[in-house]
């Protein structure tokens, strides 16, 4: 049986999970820098890994972009004050022309507890791959 605190911390990254999804559609860069580490590492297809500083400049140059995505929980396993989840998304980005893309894939993102309690993303697999443009 699950355990009082696992439930609560497993609610908690649900709960990230979904303020990320609301701030990458407001646009709303700091609330996403606010949900990582300092040391947080992405990595995506195609590119070196990057931290927290390279994620802020793409976002910047994307901030004309709307982004809605949506997310499919697979499986979130907690370990103290360390995490890790598995997650399906789907992104839509739609650019100022109109263009729309969208991307799916699986995601491996590992979570830290941070000193104040919050969960925050220290590291991210990102497995998204184009699927079409409309």
């Amino acid at each position: 049986m699950i355990g009082t605190t696992a439930r609560t911390d497993e609610q908690a990254i649900r709960d990230l999970v979904d303020e990320w999804l609301d701030a990458s559609k407001a646009g709303d860069t700091a609330k996403m820098l606010h949900l990582m580490a300092d040391d947080v590492i992405f990595m995506v297809p195609g590119q070196e890994p990057f931290g927290k500083e390279a994620f802020k400049a793409m976002s910047d140059k994307m901030n004309s972009t709307l982004i809605e995505g949506t997310s499919d929980i697979q499986e979130i396993k907690i370990l103290d004050d360390w995490a890790w989840m598995r997650n399906h998304l789907k992104v839509t980005t739609t650019e100022p022309s109109g263009k729309r893309i969208q991307h799916s894939g699986y995601v491996l993102t590992i979570l830290r507890k941070s000193a104040d309690g919050r969960w925050v993303i220290a590291r991210d697999a990102n497995l998204l791959t184009p699927k079409s443009e409309a």
